[in-house]
């Protein structure tokens, strides 16, 4: 069963990788608005990541993921940021909003079970350079379907932007 997780995983990361390159031809490496970063997380979950910037309203992030207990998911925020004036650093952002995930758990027996919910996500961003951000983030998760049930991730990440 992790074979049909690994196929997944490698599909969306190829799709990601591909979007970033393709995306709004005036987004050049620097993060200005219709920027695409692209990324990693190590976390509870670690996956890639894919962020779309927009300065005047919500930026989306989307995050294909999975965790080492056969569990792969994709989930989506729309993420809206503050800047923090902090003495002697520069570029640090809240953020913050709301989103949904899609899930699939390898349940070990011959189903898999898909897993829907809805999730929260605040965090920090550092900027360096306009071109590269930091992040920490948490994300509170509530599981709809097959049962409800809560639970809370999050992780440590970086994304380039094209």
């Amino acid at each position: 069963m992790m074979k049909i997780y690994h196929r997944i995983a490698c599909i969306t990361t190829l799709l990601l990788l591909v979007g970033a390159t393709l995306g709004p031809a005036d987004a050049l490496a620097q993060r200005t608005d219709g920027s695409v970063g692209l990324g990693g997380q190590v976390g509870s979950p670690s996956g890639v990541t894919l962020k779309f910037h927009d300065a005047n309203g919500p930026s989306y992030d989307f995050l294909a993921a999975w965790d080492l207990d056969d569990f792969f998911f994709l989930n989506g925020h729309a993420q809206f940021s503050r800047t923090i004036n902090a003495d002697n650093v520069d570029g640090l952002e809240l953020f913050f909003g709301p989103g949904a995930f899609i899930g699939f758990q390898d349940t070990g027996v011959n189903d898999d079970e898909v897993v829907l919910g809805i999730s929260g996500r605040v965090g920090l961003n550092l900027l360096l350079e306009e071109r590269f951000e930091l992040f920490a983030q948490l994300t509170p998760r509530f599981n709809l379907v097959p049962e409800t049930d809560g639970d809370l991730g999050g992780g440590l990440g970086f994304r380039y932007y094209f």
